[in-house]
This record gives C-alpha cells, sequence and structure tokens, in this order.
C-alpha cells in the first residue's frame, strides 16, 4: 500500500505523516494524525477513533467555526484560501486582516491555505501563519519542477 511507503519516507526524513479526511486509514496506518475539513467527521468521533493523535480542522475564513475547533481541542487550525488555488475551487476567502484576528483567539498553530506561491508566502508568515499548505505551486507549476519551487520558497 501506498501509504506505508509513505509513512517510511515521512519518518526517514522526521516529517508527521497526516492523512487527509480520512481518520479510519490514520489509524490503519498508525499515522501521525489527519486533518479532518468540514464536511469529513466531527473531531469529537475523530479523537475516539485516533485518540492523541494530531488532528487539524479546517475552518475556512470562519471565527465561528475556529472557536469550535479550539474548544474540542484541535491540535491545529487550517485558513483559507487565502488566494486562488489550481488544486481546488475557492469557496471561501480569507486575508491577511482575518489571520490577525484569529491569531488573537488562539496560541494554536495555524496552517495558512490555498494559492500560495514563492511571491506570496512571506506575508502569510509574517502575519503569524505557522505553517503553509502549498500543493499546486509545487506539483503543477508549469515553469519549474517541484525541487526548484521548493527552493523558491527559502
Amino acid at each position: 500500500m501506498i501509504g506505508k511507503k509513505i509513512k517510511k519516507i515521512c519518518k526517514k526524513f522526521k516529517v508527521k505523516f497526516l492523512i487527509n479526511d480520512d481518520v479510519y486509514l490514520a489509524k490503519r496506518l498508525d499515522a501521525d494524525g489527519c486533518h479532518l475539513g468540514q464536511k469529513d467527521m466531527n473531531i469529537l468521533d475523530a479523537r475516539k477513533i485516533i485518540g492523541d493523535k494530531i488532528i487539524g480542522i479546517t475552518c475556512h475564513n470562519s471565527i465561528k467555526l475556529a472557536k469550535y475547533a479550539i474548544k474540542n481541542k484541535a491540535d491545529y487550525l487550517a485558513f483559507g484560501a487565502f488566494n486562488y488555488s489550481k488544486t481546488k475551487k475557492v469557496k471561501y476567502k480569507a486575508t491577511i486582516n482575518f489571520l490577525q484576528k484569529a491569531r488573537k483567539i488562539t496560541k494554536s498553530p495555524i496552517v495558512a491555505i490555498g494559492g500560495i506561491t514563492s511571491t506570496n508566502y512571506k506575508k502569510l508568515l509574517l502575519n503569524k501563519a505557522n505553517f503553509l499548505a502549498i500543493s499546486s505551486y509545487i506539483w503543477k507549476n508549469k515553469k519549474l519542477k517541484p525541487i526548484s519551487a521548493i527552493k523558491n520558497l527559502k
């Protein structure tokens, strides 16, 4: 199974192995945790299945969703999309102003999502995003191969 191979690679490079959207797969692979979108399993039910593993929650651009996730002990909060993205259709737009508001209500790690590139990532980090979820800039970049795209983010 590819999940076991990815887990091995993550372990080798000391990177957390999180499964997106599927708590049962995270449990089966003994992953470090999972990420849940708003249409996925409730965090309370997920916690019963994977215990004290990492659970991150997508909160889009909603302080209300963030407060619910914080109350239920999410390990991190993901907000976005901050920019147009080639990965998913953007339904919810988050702004730097929103990121600053979110930071005021939590000390939990914040992940910024959506259309992040070498030209806009620094602004997110400077405004207290702890992590960046970057997909299309690396994997769907017509100008750069993945390794070059990643190097542009340093």
